[in-house]
């Protein structure tokens, strides 16, 4: 384990599935569609980093190591990107290449906090972008002589971003020749998110939170911020409304979102506005899903004045999906076990990047409807099968998910782990997981599922466990019909599928899933051998206090924390660690602004003062996305503690090899 000198007995599982191992993602074509730019990150755990290089039809165009946004010129003659090149990382800088000609890589501007959304103007003068605006007190020489900040409004603190209201996010320009200084369009405390030019070059259209009640309301908006003139409001006030994308011809905005903010969770929907303002309207509701997908969750792509390309969440599944300004159904693009995570159009080709659960991110081509894969950069691995358990009040179908273990001998039986996902608006499905594939390896049986309250699925589905006191779409609280799913998912596998050993089964789960754990640790304890809670909500009263999303979980629950405290208390696991008797592991990271970590230090000391088989491991220097996002040698340890912390409990010593390994993983060693 991390904290002794014994090696980890799965040690080389977790270096297999992390070092070297490499995705591709942000497609972007060029404007003739003879072309595609693509970022390749490489994780190099050796030296505790993820490098990312641009590539352009298949090979590696930029030196690295932190390279990215690949953005096109108009004319197709120049590509533009960002990069953190000097051992200062904390002053990433904007660049333009020439793409088949003569000349030099040429840096346009360095910002001190960050570029994204980097977008060229039609008229190929200016290059847009957003970046944090900092007050003063970040000039000091450091934090001891910072001035006291003032908090006045809820949200403003981030996950993985720390203090941001004293660090609004604008809109800038610069001049693509690098001639000027970048200029900051939407100046003040309001911050403004996803942008898109204005087809004559003279603004762009943002989202925003830039009204006096945002972070009361929550509501989102979007605005015409011209390059010079007054920022001019296109919604009203009246929900969330984001990624806005301006039609070829200049007339309509494409956004992504929903029509009452204090509704969660939602499936998003794409709709369209008129660029001088009215009324919107949706031209997505033929499909009752998601488009606002946790894989991929970028702004709509036009494709013609008349569609536009988005996608969508079914099932496990992250489809791309061709949409009308007519309000026709929605026509999938992509079908099968996949998950579209990036993409793009540019006449009648289609990038697209897309994982499914044998490999991470690849770069495919469609033209005239014929796929084409560029890119073999991410390692193959194991597949798994899905299935689907019927709801215990029969209602629906649950999807659900079996990873077998390496070697596997349909005559013998297995240890199984159980995942319950976080969200818990977001869902299992078909891409690359490696923590199924390092549970796999190491020798268990691997299960997940997507219980009521996930995505993918129509709008009830979602909503089924939203407080039974919410004004507008009440059911029937987290704790309720998403654990029966779950154990009626654990019932049907174990009657199912011999090969799994009922009486070695070990269950985790992530945030929502931490929560989860932590409940049928109380009260399905005797069903397992062992449960792993990790960066979980464990008191949602305290959780509404402290979060960095505080006075948020109303739009899930229904009354505010002072309205009606008792609802909280009543669903958090926390009053019931009294029965829990199961042991227990403990994972949270220590910046965690999401869960804070008062959440499993309060698990903790419940369970030591219980006497209770407890473990706590706290991760220094990492936040809520530790598992995905962590530093590389974070994401190992971590990956070590919970295997070996389970096969200690569920597998016999001769079961747990140390020099096992997963199969071939592939890198694109660049």
């Amino acid at each position: 384990m991390p904290d002794t000198e014994t090696p980890s007995r799965h040690a080389e599982i977790a270096r297999d599935l992390i070092h070297l191992r490499s995705a591709v993602g942000q497609p972007k074509l060029s404007p003739d569609g003879r072309h595609v730019a693509a970022v390749v990150a490489t994780v190099d755990l050796d030296e505790n980093t993820t490098r990312t290089r641009v590539w352009l039809d298949g090979a590696p165009v930029t030196a690295g190591p932190r390279d990215s946004q690949p953005t096109w010129s108009p004319d197709g003659r120049w590509l533009a990107f960002t990069s953190r090149r000097d051992d200062d990382s904390k002053k990433p800088t904007l660049h333009v290449m020439p793409v088949h000609g003569p000349g030099e890589v040429r840096t346009v501007c360095t910002m001190p906090d960050g570029l994204g959304e980097l977008a060229w103007s039609p008229d190929g003068r200016w290059l847009g972008f957003l970046s944090r605006t900092r007050d003063s007190r970040y000039d000091a020489k450091d934090a001891t002589w910072q001035s006291p900040r003032k908090i006045e409004r809820f949200l403003s603190r981030l996950n993985g971003e720390n203090w941001i209201f004293d660090r609004p996010q604008h809109v800038y320009v610069v001049a693509a020749d690098g001639t000027g200084q970048p200029r900051n369009l939407t100046e003040g405390e309001f911050a403004y998110g996803g942008f898109s030019w204005l087809a004559d070059s003279s603004g762009v259209v943002a989202s925003g939170t830039a009204h006096e009640t945002w972070d009361e309301d929550a509501a989102e908006d979007l605005y015409v911020v011209p390059l010079d003139g007054e920022i001019r409001a296109l919604t009203q006030q009246t929900g969330k409304y984001v990624a806005p994308a301006v039609s070829p011809d200049g007339r309509q905005v494409a956004f992504m979102g929903l029509d009452n903010a204090q509704e969660y969770p939602q499936n998003a929907k794409i709709g369209l506005v008129d660029v001088d303002g009215g009324e919107h309207r949706w031209i997505s509701t033929g499909l009752d899903r998601t488009f606002f997908a946790m894989a991929c969750p970028q702004a709509p792509v036009w494709e013609t004045s008349d569609t536009l390309l988005a996608v969508a969440e079914d099932r496990g599944d992250t489809h791309l999906y061709r949409l009308h300004v007519d309000g026709r159904a929605p026509e999938p693009i992509t079908d099968g076990p996949t998950t579209v995570q990036g993409y793009d159009v540019a006449g009648d080709v289609i990038a697209t990047t897309r994982s499914d659960v044998t490999h991470g991110g690849e770069l495919w081509i469609t033209r005239a409807g014929d796929d084409e894969q560029l890119t073999h950069v991410a390692g193959v691995h194991r597949g798994w099968e899905k299935f689907t358990v019927t709801c215990t009040d029969g209602s629906d179908d649950i999807d659900a998910w079996i990873m077998r273990p390496d070697d596997f001998d349909p005559d013998q039986r297995y240890p199984l782990l159980l995942n319950v996902h976080g969200g818990p608006f977001t869902q299992y499905g078909e891409y690359f997981f490696d923590e199924a594939q390092m549970q796999a390896a190491a020798g268990f049986v691997v299960l997940m599922s997507n219980p009521r309250g996930g995505s993918g699925r129509h709008t009830a589905w979602g909503q089924a466990i939203m407080g039974p006191k919410h004004p507008t779409a009440p059911g029937t609280g987290w704790g309720s019909v998403d654990v029966d799913d779950v154990i009626a998912v654990l019932d049907a596998t174990l009657d199912r599928y011999t090969f799994c050993d009922p009486e070695r089964v070990g269950m985790l789960g992530g945030s929502y899933g931490g929560y989860m754990a932590t409940t049928l640790a109380a009260r399905y304890g005797d069903r397992f051998v062992g449960i792993c809670s990790e960066r979980a909500v464990n008191n949602l009263l305290t959780e509404e206090w402290s979060s960095d999303v505080a006075t948020f979980f109303r739009a899930e629950h229904g009354p505010t924390v002072v309205e009606d405290p008792g609802e909280y208390t009543r669903m958090s696991p926390i009053t019931m660690a009294h029965d829990i008797h199961v042991p227990m592991l403990i994972i949270h990271s220590e910046d965690d602004f999401r869960c804070p970590i008062n959440q499993a230090e309060e698990l903790w000391v419940t369970l030591k003062l219980l006497k209770r088989d407890v473990t706590f491991y706290r991760f220094p220097s990492e936040n809520h996305e530790l598992s995905r996002s962590g530093s590389p040698v974070h994401r190992r340890m971590r990956a070590e503690i919970i295997l070996d912390w389970f096969a200690d409990l569920l597998l016999p010593a001769d079961d747990t090899d140390a020099d096992a390994t997963t199969e071939e993983t592939g890198s694109a060693a660049t």
